[in-house]
């Protein structure tokens, strides 16, 4: 890769610009620019797309989705000390890299980038759930973006992918799932990064649908979901007692025994859940 873009290699420029990875902020330095070229080619055909990039540390991502030919690359980073070496990755490829010294939790990047639209980053540990949450749950669907290829911790990318039945399976699984394609499409050994973690990470590739899998109220689904999987071991019909006083029939009602337990319910079951709790509400 540094012979494709002619730009120094990543342990270079972590030297020359003293980019020691912090904890603090989820930093985990991936220094393979074949990896990272890799990753960059996962997330599909970027030519004539807008790419948003969070948390781009030294660039090595960065580096290959440019030389992978994104229309643009729009890189949130909150460590202003990674800044200089991506006005260096800029400047070797005009007008095609826009940098926002700013954090992705706040910065409205929509009014920057341009459809089509894909998200590809090596997400920061410490903010990289909740940033899936809330790109898997706009106001509006389909969102802003058309794929999503983003670097969890392995266990965080197993949640993502889970069927029922699996000890991974919960609220992220049913989130990802139904309004998206989700795919585990790499795995990387904790020695692949600087530092290296104490765990293995996993690439995650989610498409999005053009409308969720199966109808139902968003807020409803997410209500019954969460109370659903809070109380985990216990039998449905005891932790969804909040949703509605008449749970055990309307569990019934859906096809569902009252005395399943939450890990088991398929994404289509809870589906219908909600639009039978949301029929009876209506009342």
């Amino acid at each position: 890769m540094a012979a494709i873009d002619g730009l120094p290699p990543l342990r270079e420029v972590i030297r020359e610009h003293e980019l020691v990875a912090k904890k603090q902020l989820g930093q985990n330095f991936l220094l393979d620019l074949n990896l990272t070229a890799k990753i960059a080619r996962a997330a599909g055909d970027l030519t004539g797309c807008d790419v948003l990039e969070v948390g781009p540390g030294p660039g090595g991502l960065t580096r290959g989705l440019l030389a992978e030919g994104a229309r643009k690359v729009l890189a949130v980073e909150k460590d202003a000390r990674c800044l200089p070496a991506l006005a260096e990755i800029a400047a070797h490829y005009p007008g095609r890299l826009e940098v926002i010294n700013g954090d992705a939790l706040e910065v409205d990047v929509a009014a920057h980038l341009t459809p089509p639209i894909k998200i590809a980053a090596n997400l920061p540990y410490n903010v990289g759930t909740e940033l899936l949450v809330r790109w898997l749950t706009p106001r509006d669907w389909p969102p802003f973006w058309e794929s999503l290829t983003l670097m969890f911790q392995k266990e965080v990318a197993e949640r993502i992918v889970a069927k029922p039945g699996s000890k991974h399976y919960g609220r992220l699984a049913l989130l990802a799932q139904w309004r998206a394609e989700a795919r585990i499409v790499m795995v990387l050994p904790p020695e692949a990064f600087t530092p290296a973690p104490k765990v293995h990470s996993a690439v995650v590739h989610l498409r999005a649908l053009p409308a969720p899998r199966y109808p139902a109220d968003a807020k409803i689904l997410s209500e019954v979901v969460a109370a659903g999987f809070n109380q985990r071991r216990k039998m449905l019909r005891a932790s969804l007692k909040g949703v509605s006083p008449q749970i055990e029939a309307l569990l019934e009602e859906a096809g569902i025994a009252p005395t399943e337990r939450a890990e088991r319910v398929s994404l289509e079951q809870f589906c219908t859940l909600a639009r039978i709790v949301e029929a009876a509400r209506a009342k």
